[in-house]
């Protein structure tokens, strides 16, 4: 992730203007080549390349933006005892009533927000739906009460101008990639592989008839005859040869595959050295298509996503693993331990700026996709990951919050480090970080962010000028990432940590 620095401003912003002008510029060339065809070898060329960009605008691009719209098939609905619950947990985590109310509206003033506009969004949020059914409005009445009371004060009758956020009902936001840029991505998925083949990672590519599946094609998968277990989830795998240590399993989030996470990955492998008797760490890292930049099938729902994982970790015979995830990571985290075939196969967490804790605010859903982007790293976040083609509809069309979310209750039992960024521009870290240390979420203190890492029960790490992800992208806090993992791998602390 850039920084907020004028020169990284003008950067991406002159990226994604000359990104973006591809399309029409091949369009319009085309369209002057009929009326004066070129002569010249390298006109011919140029003219090649705009009629690749313009049937990939109009043969590909349209027709599937078109198929993505389709409605989201959304989990069966909860028992409306599970929907109370629910929704009383949810309300005694809201720091910020007033707040929480704008947002999910997004930043609309609050006298436009109205009882009827209040009915609408619990009627996406509670019962998965847009439709207006009036064997509804009681239980609708009973939430827009409950806000009342949160409020202190009480919501005008009718229906106001504003447009509440319905992340699964509303259109898939999505925006064209030319041709050239799925070439970038394809340079880089063949960079990031070669660089985990030279560390000893060897790829379990998906059968050879997904290989037409996935664009840009994976040049990588022809070099492997290694087949994953999981029909629809590639994975690169590090055997275990340990006798006293677990295996890592790690799940990255959105991003080019695992182009972002390969130095973490590696460096965890070097420090095997430390340890050679006891022979090596194994580490499965898997590669989620859907969120890679990629064009390629849906996303697979939570039953068949954990059903696939748990065919991996049983093909090596891996009984309980490390699990180490990042941003969107931390979803299919959530579903794993929510699943009675993987559960007990997760040892210690390590869950990098997760996406799942307090799901019910409305931060994640409006930074990542309905936010008008400002700074440098708001316009590459906006650009490049929310409004990529895939990543829009596994988000729109996938990602349901109540089954998404995650509880401190979920891990009490568990031994898991969760690391957040003091400016992350998805999350609201401080009021996740004051909630999993069990403070007051409108204490302003900052006690908290300090204390010491443990190995035992639930710990914070604070990286105070850290944004999403970047604690990837700096050595001393990827340091204390690795020593974690570890740490969690050999079952002990690291009495080193920083």
């Amino acid at each position: 992730m850039i920084g907020i620095s004028t020169p990284e401003y003008v950067f991406i912003r002159a990226s994604i203007i000359s990104i973006r002008a591809i399309a029409p510029l091949s369009i319009l060339y085309c369209g002057f080549c009929i009326i004066h065809p070129p002569h010249s070898i390298f006109s011919k060329v140029v003219l090649a390349w705009a009629a690749i960009e313009s049937a990939f605008y109009f043969l590909l691009y349209l027709p599937r933006k078109r198929f993505l719209q389709r409605p989201a098939r959304h989990p069966e609905l909860l028992s409306y005892e599970d929907r109370q619950e629910l929704f009383q947990r949810a309300c005694k985590t809201i720091p910020n009533p007033e707040y929480y109310l704008s947002k999910w509206f997004l930043g609309a003033p609050l006298e436009e927000i109205k009882r009827e506009n209040v009915k609408d969004f619990f009627r996406w949020a509670f019962l998965n739906t847009g439709d207006f059914d009036i064997s509804d409005n009681e239980e609708l009445e009973g939430y827009t009460d409950g806000v009342e009371r949160l409020l202190g004060r009480k919501i005008e009758p009718g229906r106001g101008k504003a447009k509440c956020l319905r992340l699964t009902v509303d259109e898939v936001g999505m925006m064209h990639r030319p041709f050239v840029w799925y070439m970038i991505v394809g340079v880089v998925d063949t960079l990031t592989a070669a660089y985990l083949r030279y560390n000893s990672f060897t790829l379990y590519r998906t059968p050879m008839r997904h290989w037409l599946g996935v664009f840009p094609f994976r040049n990588c998968s022809l070099f492997t005859r290694r087949i994953s277990p999981a029909p629809n989830i590639s994975y690169w795998y590090r055997p275990h040869t340990s006798k006293t240590r677990l295996p890592i399993l790690f799940i990255h989030g959105i991003s080019i595959g695992l182009y972002s996470y390969a130095q973490f990955l590696a460096e965890i492998t070097k420090e095997d050295a430390l340890e050679a008797d006891d022979g090596q760490t194994g580490i499965i890292a898997l590669e989620i298509m859907p969120i890679s930049f990629r064009l390629t099938q849906p996303t697979l729902d939570k039953a068949e996503t954990c059903r696939q994982i748990n065919a991996i970790l049983k093909a090596h015979g891996w009984n309980k693993v490390v699990l180490a995830t990042h941003s969107y990571g931390s979803v299919i985290s959530t579903h794993l331990l929510q699943t009675p075939s993987t559960a007990p196969k997760l040892g210690p967490i390590l869950l990098i700026d997760p996406v799942t804790f307090l799901l019910h605010l409305p931060d994640v859903a409006y930074n990542f996709t309905a936010r008008k982007p400002r700074q440098a790293n708001e316009h590459q976040l906006y650009y490049f990951a929310s409004k990529d083609m895939m990543v829009a509809h596994t988000l729109s069309r996938h990602f349901f919050w109540s089954q998404n979310i995650l509880w401190k209750e979920d891990i009490k039992s568990r031994d898991v480090t969760v690391s957040l960024g003091g400016r992350d521009l998805i999350v609201d870290t401080e009021t996740v970080g004051r909630y999993l240390a069990g403070v007051d979420l409108k204490y302003e203190g900052v006690s908290w962010k300090g204390a010491d890492w443990v190995g035992q029960g639930l710990d914070v790490l604070w990286f105070p000028t850290c944004d999403h992800a970047q604690a990837f992208e700096r050595k001393a806090e990827r340091k204390r990432l690795v020593d974690v993992v570890r740490a969690y791998s050999r079952g002990r602390d690291v009495e080193d940590l920083p």
